[in-house]
């Protein structure tokens, strides 16, 4: 098959506002709508270009578009930050014929949702991006992050964030695909991506709960992945259906019950540290809106789990309403607690759980939640952003004006940045005394690297797991070689394995397989394949150029990769 590759040239022609922008140390991402107008709803097709020439390289307005030059479409985002006079956007990109564009945006993984996220009340420019690194070092998925500058129609915008969009992928929410005829069986049972946030009222999208916030009000549950339009109604039903159950274990009498309680339905580690992200950030938003769970299916674990952590922006001192500017409080029962959902506080009742919640926050604290990490990761970001920000706040003269809901306003931007860690410095002593619980010693693997790391583990036991087979290389240039195999054809090639072991379902495996070369999987019919891991054992459908483990019924493992 060949592909046919079409250039797109988009030379952009500048009229520059109020601010002499000519250069950066950020990337630059360029709009030109031509001549129409952003909007809400429905998005707009326009071009969009960014110049990258790598970090620590200076980029130029003139230079050409050499990391992105084609279509988007684009619309504004948000709820409250949409009154703001720097928008936030919402884009898609895409080919010459209005198709999903799967592409890489600034070394982030392919895709083709993306958000331009505008930092504005958010003076440190940071929060988001703080949260959602510290949300990686915790171990978890959370939106990737690139600081760029963003000029629209050759108007300059300011310093902007490029994020990934929440949605299933296998870079990004990495859960299985539910397709339509997912109706039965463990097919069933995922993936699911569903939130708690503001009710739109639009019906059809969520569903109410049981059981009341903890101020007695509703609690509306609303469908993320899929969209609940193209949802049948088992499906609709089945995650509703475990939600509840989840939700009348937690309530009833036996909730801290091994067997019978919360802990069958929920991956309670990602429940804690959501409870330590807001309540480090005593985010105001934390648990009542912007709050997404997802479920994979049964066969891949199969619990309820927190997270990706969204929008953090009116947190860490920056909210004048519910004792957001304190640094004194739980936010899971105060300030804003009344819209919460019942379970954080439920869960608090369970002395297993404190336990293990006093355990997580003294690891994370003799790491990444170190004041000395927290405080050199700020300081880099803010030598990085340091020319941006000055043109950022020239285009958007915030420093020294209230800007909802501001709790603090700095006269200049290192004003906001003392802020910003005294701020944490506080919060984290506070938290230091009054988080209850007594952590116990826990045995299990301390590594992260190991597919056996237990996160609230506090003493090594020795029994940390790796996969032999997980350090293998993978070469492309013109042609692709892999294990000393020159590929030079598309094919789906097998290589031979001795002696191989590690984790999970490849778990000391002893076998040989031959290089069959071009190898079709439909033409075996001696066996069966079982499954598909990658070299961490996790189940998988695999991807291009991505090295897998085929496991058959006959006890033998193939290890392929398909070549596209």
């Amino acid at each position: 098959m060949k592909f046919f590759i079409l250039t797109l040239l988009f030379i952009p022609f500048f009229v520059l506002g109020q601010v002499n922008f000519t250069t950066s140390n950020l990337p630059i991402v360029v709009i030109n709508t031509n001549g129409q107008t952003i909007v809400d709803d429905p998005r707009i097709v326009c071009d969009m270009g960014i110049i990258d020439n790598g970090f620590g390289s200076i980029n130029s307005i003139s230079d050409p578009f050499n990391d992105y030059n084609g279509k988007i479409s684009i619309e504004y985002r948000g709820s409250s930050s949409q009154s703001f006079p720097k928008k936030p956007y919402a884009l898609e990109t895409q080919d010459s014929l209005g198709n999903n564009n799967n592409v890489s945006l600034l070394g982030l993984p392919v895709e083709n949702d993306w958000i331009l996220y505008a930092p504005y009340s958010d003076k440190a420019l940071m929060r988001n991006f703080l949260t959602f690194d510290l949300g990686r070092k915790m171990g978890h998925y959370a939106p990737r992050t690139v600081y760029c500058e963003l000029v629209i129609n050759g108007d300059y915008k300011g310093v902007y964030i490029l994020m990934e969009k929440i949605k299933r992928d296998n870079d990004r929410v990495d859960i299985a695909k539910l397709d339509f005829d997912d109706l039965a069986g463990d097919s069933l049972t995922g993936g699911y991506i569903i939130k708690v946030d503001k009710y739109t009222g639009t019906g059809g999208a969520d569903w109410l709960s049981d059981f009341p916030n903890i101020g007695g009000n509703n609690l509306y549950i609303q469908y993320h992945y899929p969209d609940a339009s193209v949802m049948l109604p088992q499906q609709l039903d089945y995650i509703e259906h475990y939600m509840d159950s989840f939700e009348y274990a937690l309530a009833g009498p036996n909730f801290a019950d091994s067997l019978l309680g919360y802990s069958k339905y929920i991956d309670v580690n990602s429940f804690i540290d959501l409870y330590i992200i807001n309540e480090l950030s005593k985010n105001i938003d934390g648990y009542r809106l912007s709050t997404y769970l997802y479920k994979d299916r049964d066969d891949n674990g199969g619990k309820l789990t927190m997270g990706p952590f969204w929008d953090y922006n009116l947190a860490f001192g920056n909210a004048n309403y519910c004792d957001g500017g304190i640094t004194s409080g739980w936010e899971v029962n105060g300030g804003c607690g009344d819209s919460n959902p019942f379970w954080f506080e439920r869960l608090l009742d369970d002395t297993m759980y404190q336990n293990k919640l006093k355990c997580r926050w003294e690891y994370l604290r003799d790491r990444s939640f170190h004041q000395d990490s927290l405080f050199n990761f700020i300081d880099s970001m803010a030598l990085y952003l340091d020319d941006a920000q000055q043109r950022n706040f020239q285009q958007w003269p915030t420093l020294g004006t209230y800007v909802w809901p501001n709790f603090y306003v700095g006269n200049t931007y290192q004003d906001e940045l003392i802020f910003f860690k005294t701020w944490i410095g506080d919060r984290l002593l506070w938290i230091d005394n009054n988080l209850g619980g007594n952590c116990y010693e826990i045995l299990g693997c301390t590594d992260p690297f190991a597919c056996n790391y237990d996160p609230l583990a506090n003493t090594n036991d020795g029994s940390c797991n790796y996969n032999s087979a997980s350090y293998d290389t993978l070469v492309s240039s013109i042609s692709v070689s892999w294990n000393g195999l020159n590929l030079l054809s598309s094919g789906d090639y097998s290589y031979t394995l001795l002696n191989s072991s590690g984790c999970d379902s490849i778990a000391n495996i002893n076998f040989t397989i031959s290089i069959t070369g071009t190898h079709d999987i439909a033409s075996s019919s001696r066996r069966v394949l079982i499954k598909i891991t990658d070299v961490l054992g996790r189940e998988t459908k695999g991807t291009n150029n991505e090295q897998l483990f085929y496991i058959y019924n006959d006890g033998t493992v193939e290890k392929r990769i398909v070549i596209q």
